[in-house]
């Protein structure tokens, strides 16, 4: 074969080739011999824990673990355009996974843990914060607080054990007003669909355990010493980000700012089945992509593909993610 001109199908065969041949060295066949120690597959992943520096502060991704979900819960999904965006991604075509992921903030005198997964509601995919919690060496006693971005089950649920006892014993949960107000307003569970009918019982009683100790917070003043809440509606009422400020470095954790990472950023216009208002989901997510670009600002998301640090950047008239270096330091 001309070395110049290797081919997808030469590299293969090559590939094929080399694998069936023990191995060569200076005419020598080289042996291995009997393994000394075979070890088992461990058949599970490593708890997922990404930690980085923002300025002072040690922001440290968990991830919850993922869901699969169907195409037919992206809201304008045409398949010619998203099957293209799948190919340029190297996407499998048997579906998407969303990640879930939390956010820990040690700010050298608090803990602040960012949404909280989603316990054993949402089948065993899912529900891995404490596990990587105590892969990042926390234990759930010394979380000061929890800020949740929206009460969904993927975000909330988690503040609870899965017999339904405070997880986290000394911390104040604390919510966006107006995502409470929606969630225990009992005129909007009756018009919810039934299937969503669930989501209201269970934000109201995660909610309802830590009431001895619950903050709710509005606009954007800050809620502890450099970090405060960002309005991003749509996906829910209060949906909210937070604005992480520390030595003159930025990062935001946006929450549900997007779902589908392959597409949403190619077409922001795109919207999820979970949107409680899905024009004004796709308004927000155009004006905070628009704003992350021009302002060069990274961002975290709960859905991208883990540990969601990265960048928006400008793609023509749509967007590209491009994701954050590995935290060498």
């Amino acid at each position: 074969m001309d070395e110049r001109t290797l081919s997808r199908r030469g590299f293969l065969g090559g590939a094929a080739l080399a694998a069936g041949t023990i191995g060569v060295i200076g005419g020598a066949t080289l042996s291995l011999g009997t393994a000394q120690a075979a070890a088992p597959l461990a058949g599970t992943p490593l708890p997922g824990v990404v930690r980085r520096k923002v300025g002072s502060f040690e922001v440290t991704a968990l991830l919850d673990g993922y869901l699969p979900v169907g195409h037919e819960l992206i809201i304008g999904y045409e398949e010619a355009t998203a099957a293209a965006l799948r190919e340029a991604a190297f996407v499998p075509e048997t579906g998407m996974v969303i990640p879930i992921s939390a956010y820990l903030v040690n700010t050298g005198e608090k803990l602040i843990l960012i949404d909280a997964g989603t316990s054993d509601k949402m089948g065993p995919t899912l529900g891995k914060v404490a596990t990587a919690l105590q892969a990042a060496g926390v234990t759930p006693d010394q979380i000061d607080a929890i800020f949740i971005t929206h009460m969904h089950p993927d975000h909330l649920f988690g503040v609870l054990t899965p017999t339904g006892e405070k997880l986290f014993p000394n911390a104040e949960l604390v919510l966006p007003e107006t995502d409470r107000a929606f969630w225990y307003d009992d005129a909007n569970m009756n018009a919810a669909p039934e299937s969503v009918r669930p989501f209201f019982v269970g934000a109201r009683a995660a909610a309802d355990a830590y009431q001895s100790r619950q903050t709710l917070f509005s606009g954007e003043a800050e809620l502890i010493k450099g970090i405060r809440p960002l309005a991003l509606p749509g996906h829910t009422p209060g949906h909210s980000g937070f604005v992480l400020d520390s030595d003159g470095q930025t990062l935001i954790i946006a929450g549900d700012i997007m779902h589908a990472a392959a597409y949403q950023f190619a077409h922001p216009e795109w919207g999820i089945a979970f949107d409680v208002d899905p024009a004004a989901a796709v308004a927000t997510r155009k004006r905070f992509f628009d704003q992350a670009a021009s302002d060069r600002v990274m961002f975290a998301g709960a859905h991208i593909p883990f540990p969601g640090f990265g960048h928006v950047a400008r793609d023509g008239d749509a967007y590209r993610f491009v994701a954050a270096e590995w935290p060498y330091a």
